[in-house]
């Protein structure tokens, strides 16, 4: 560091002491902190600097420095507040990655601290700029993009602002109403419904209502009708004009540039970390974004002509205002960086921990800063992590040849390092179902064809369980906490006794030192709790003794335990277990270090001197979550910052690395075939981290399926199993969050969102769809129509019943206008019986929602309802003014019940499905022995999803042993266990 650094500003003394963000607004060229209840706003005739202090697991503190540029802010103003980015960067020690934000372009990792988005303001302090002051509520429209994090963008209130293509927010002073384009992405429509959220609450005090209008929906009197008054009327919008902002640079390959006195000379070769000396600055210029690397020698005036340079480079090349550009300072690289490396090897090139710490540290204690950010702190007594729930089921198999041999119970916690297994273990979590751990285990001797066998028995066991365990694939020597837990004890032999391995070693040549229990063996035990607690075999001499461990000797019928002078007493009760469990009833002769007899001595070889240092445990590194992209074949992996549950949206794959173990996490709205290459895309983003971050190549390595999430995946996560239990597509999970339990949308033309109450329109669709999904459903195209009475038109008529009902919700009114039919069809029975139906329901709930009766149940949003009638319509290419032209079957009935709120897993259904249940069961009932699955005598047009339904109450009780009542208020997956215990499932 620069003995000649300025004084530090004031405005910079004692920051980064604290985990956190910290604002400045460059006000007459100098840094003025911002107030805390400022943070979020940024005016567009402003300059702000911004740091963000985060601590690592290691107790480090690590800085990331963001200067802000507004759209109207002066070039001086700009040019100030990249000169004092790396002034407050000297200030921290010279370590913070600094990066230029300009308006509208925003980098991830800036907008990730102000979730869920900023809104730039008009005005500003400079350049002539004063802050409005407070006014008159302004009508205002938004364009909303981004699918994790938001850029919003003010245009202009007027319907040619509108296109297909992207999601649209109209905050007025009563109402503001989320538009969506038809050809929107459902995920960016999802966070919209976030920002939406964020303006009710920030700046209407929560008091408004909000409405959801679908693109190419219309209906005079209902939200749509008025959101399109607002606009003069309704009429067609034009197409997506591409503008500046919507121009994605190009990423390019790297090309690597030095700077030197102010000018930016190319480098020849491919990038290299070899190149970048540490007394110099470079340019890694990648297109969409350019990296300033700095040397950790340089100066601070170079640094700064550095940065300047890189901003005249950029100029220079007509790149468009997007472009980002990033300082990074030598030994603090970012992943996006060293992501445009083949390989970024660790040595002696990368400065360590404590170099140059004491230059640093007596630098900011001359600031009157502490040190606290670049001290090691102190390490804490050992934590227990999330462990699987104790008490269940455990299955081991050795793989051999083609083969899976289950182990017997005596066996199992004994693992060979020539060999391969599965490992199942099921377990209850809380009130959830059954939960599965499925794992390989490949020793480090194991051959390959063992693995490859065991990682296909094992997708196939997964399969045969739908998919729902967590896969993983562990390695001898890093397996994981929760693994080792599970095995008490856990020991690894050496040897192999799959013929694979035995032949391996014939071919070879080696000795097969397969433990036999009758040899010398040597047993290191060095664990001190549940989760660490495993057993190694190693070497039989006396070199592999250790003072801070304890040892089984095995000679022949002698067993000995060796206590090192330094080990704990759990590694000694530990000892006593194994030695039982590996010779069961055998006497055991105890030794300490330093007292050990010649037997002993003689079994090792004779005595040698061994070590008396502890293990080293491996660095300790916060997690990272990813996307990733697989271009021209290959592999980028996208950073995605600051992190949550919000995060794991359904229609991804995402990987979660914590460096100890690394989880493909896979949405249950991925396509199949992508889920069947979730190991694929983890081994390849091991491949690439390995070449990058030093991560091991055997890192354990998961395959978790939305909704089956361990703890030990969770543990990562601030998680919410509201939010996991959630169904539908991001959009749809987002508005049953935002708006589905106690918060109905208010639509001021009848009281309600849309015409009847939510829980009314619920039942009244699990109703219809129960009437389409009558047995004649299940049988073919002709019987159908014949057991319905119906000779034509059967699918027509559910989908013109189904497009009235979803009228009638959408719409206060009652009427509707439909594409006329052809000659020939009738309204149908079908169709009739329907409407009458919906009309009994819906009385029905009436009477029972009367003042002297309290309501029951969940409420459904109608915002989820509009928006899923209008995403299905979307999808099929149909418009709402067209007639229903296309089969509709019973799935896609079912589908819709589920969008609007019936879904099976949750509990409204279960409600509804006790009410339709009963009514069935109240017209007909069989015996027991009809109802059966495997009935001799099989009764027809029943629904067999619902067998149990059609017995009668006597019957009922006798064999669930409780009421029906009782019955249907237990978990789903409860009265499923029930029922394929009493053979009706």
């Amino acid at each position: 560091m620069s003995g000649s650094t300025k004084v530090l500003d004031p405005a910079f003394q004692a920051v980064g002491q604290k985990v956190g963000t910290e604002i400045w607004r460059i006000e007459n060229f100098q840094p003025v902190p911002l107030p805390k209840s400022d943070y979020g706003k940024f005016y567009v005739g402003d300059s702000y600097i911004i740091l963000q202090t985060t601590q690592g697991k290691g107790g480090a503190y690590f800085y990331d420095i963001h200067f802000w540029l507004g759209k109207d802010t002066s070039q001086d103003e700009a040019g100030a507040a990249a000169i004092k980015a790396v002034e407050l960067d000297a200030a921290l020690g010279g370590r913070a990655v600094q990066h230029r934000e300009v308006q509208g372009h925003e980098s991830d990792k800036f907008l990730s601290y102000f979730k869920p988005c900023i809104i730039p303001l008009e005005g500003g302090v400079a350049s002539g700029f004063k802050k409005p002051e407070e006014e008159v509520f302004k009508t205002r429209l938004y364009i909303c993009k981004g699918k994790r994090v938001v850029r919003m963008k003010q245009v202009p209130f007027a319907r040619s602002s509108l296109n297909h293509d992207d999601v649209f927010i109209l905050d007025t002073q009563n109402k503001i109403y989320q538009f969506n384009g038809a050809n929107s992405n459902i995920q960016e429509r999802a966070k919209a419904l976030e920002v939406t959220q964020f303006l009710k609450e920030k700046y209407h005090e929560g008091k408004c209502d909000v409405a959801i209008v679908d693109d190419g929906k219309l209906d005079t009197e209902s939200d749509s009708g008025e959101f399109w008054v607002l606009f003069g009327g309704f009429a067609p919008i034009g197409k997506k004009v591409i503008g500046e902002d919507d121009i994605i640079p190009e990423t390019t390959p790297a090309q690597l540039y030095c700077i030197a006195d102010g000018e930016v000379k190319p480098v020849e070769g491919e990038p290299s970390k070899s190149l970048l000396e540490n007394n110099k600055c470079y340019l890694l210029d990648c297109g969409a974004e350019v990296f300033v690397w700095v040397g950790r020698v340089t100066q601070v005036e170079e640094r700064k002509a550095a940065c300047q340079a890189a901003e005249e480079f950029v100029a220079s090349q007509n790149r468009p205002k997007s472009t980002r550009i990033t300082r990074i300072i030598q030994g603090y690289e970012t992943h996006a960086f060293k992501s445009n490396f083949d390989t970024w090897p660790s040595g002696s090139a990368t400065p360590g921990a404590e170099e140059g710490r004491g230059k640093v540290a007596a630098l900011l204690k001359q600031q009157g800063m502490g040190v606290k950010g670049i001290t090691k702190s102190t390490p804490g007594n050992e934590e227990v992590p999330p462990l699987l729930e104790g008490g269940g089921k455990m299955e081991v198999w050795l793989i051999n040849g083609s083969a899976k041999n289950p182990l017997p119970k005596e066996d199992i916690g004994k693992f060979y390092s020539g060999d391969c297994y599965i490992v199942l273990y099921t377990y209850h979590s809380g009130e959830r179902k059954e939960d599965y751990f499925l794992c390989c285990w490949f020793g480090k001797d194991s051959i390959e064809e063992d693995q490859r066998m065991a990682s296909r028995l094992a997708n196939t066991m997964s399969n045969s369980l739908k998919g729902r365990p967590v896969q993983g694939r562990i390695f001898e020597g890093k397996e994981p906490p929760q693994f080792v837990a599970l095995f008490q004890p856990m020991v690894v032999l050496k040897g192999g006794l799959s013929s694979g391995y035995k032949k391996l070693i014939a071919e070879k040549g080696l000795p097969d030192e397969t433990y036999t229990g009758e040899s010398i063996a040597l047993i290191r035990i060095s664990g001190t709790s549940i989760h660490n607690n495993k057993a190694v075999q190693v070497d039989a001499v006396g070199t592999s003794l250790n003072s801070t461990e304890c040892f089984l000797l095995q000679s022949g019928s002698s067993v000995f335990t060796w206590h090192g002078s330094q080990c704990s007493f759990e590694q000694q009760q530990l000892a006593a277990k194994i030695a039982e469990f590996l010779k069961p009833g055998a006497v055991t002769k105890h030794a300490k270090e330093g007292t050990e007899s010649s037997a002993f001595w003689f079994a090792l070889g004779g005595k040698q001197s061994f070590t008396s240092k502890k293990a080293t445990n491996e660095t300790v590194r916060d997690p990272h979550l990813f996307t990733f992209l697989l271009s021209k074949g290959k592999f980028q992996a996208e950073e995605v910052y600051n992190f949550s549950q919000d995060d794991l949206l359904t229609e991804d794959i995402l990987i979660l690395d914590t460096h100890a173990e690394v989880f493909v996490w896979v949405g249950q709205s991925v396509d199949s075939k992508e889920k069947q290459n979730a190991f694929d895309i983890g081994q390849k983003y091991v491949d690439r981290a390995a070449a990058l971050e030093g991560l091991s190549p055997h890192v354990p390595l998961y395959k978790v399926t939305e909704g089956n999430e361990p703890c030990f995946f969770t543990t990562y996560f601030s998680w919410d199993h509201a939010k996991a239990a959630t169904q539908g597509n991001s959009f749809q999970k987002k508005v049953s969050l935002l708006f589905g339990i106690g918060h109905v949308v208010e639509d001021k033309s009848n009281g309600s969102s849309q015409g009847g109450g939510p829980r009314q329109r619920a039942e009244a669709l699990a109703a219809l769809s129960s009437a389409f999904n009558s047995p004649s459903e299940r049988t073919s195209g002709t019987d159908r129509d014949r057991l319905n009475g119906i000779n034509q038109g059967g699918p027509r008529q559910r989908a013109e019943a189904l497009a009235a009902l979803n009228s009638a919700f959408n719409s206060p009114s009652t009427t509707r206008t439909v594409a006329p039919r052809p000659a020939g069809i009738s309204q149908g029975s079908q169709r009739a019986a329907a409407v009458a139906a919906l009309s009994n329901v819906l009385t029905a709930e009436k009477k029972k929602h009367s003042p002297d009766s309290s309501p029951v149940g969940p409420v459904s949003s109608p915002v989820a309802e509009s928006s899923a009638s209008a995403e299905a319509k979307s999808e099929s290419g149909q418009s709402e003014t067209e007639g229903p032209e296309e089969v509709v079957d019973a799935k896609e009935t079912e589908e819709l019940a589920t969008e609007t709120g019936s879904n099976e897993d949750l509990e409204p259904k279960q409600e509804n499905v006790e009410d339709v249940n009963d009514n069935q069961s109240s017209q007909s009932t069989f015996s027991y022995d009809q109802l059966k699955t495997k009935s001799s005598n099989p009764v027809s047009g029943i629904d067999f999803k619902r067998r149990e339904a059609y017995l009668s109450d006597e019957d009922f009780n006798t064999v669930f042993g409780m009421t029906k009542e009782a019955f249907y208020k237990l978990p789903k997956w409860k009265q499923d266990m029930q029922k394929r215990k009493a053979d009706l499932f």
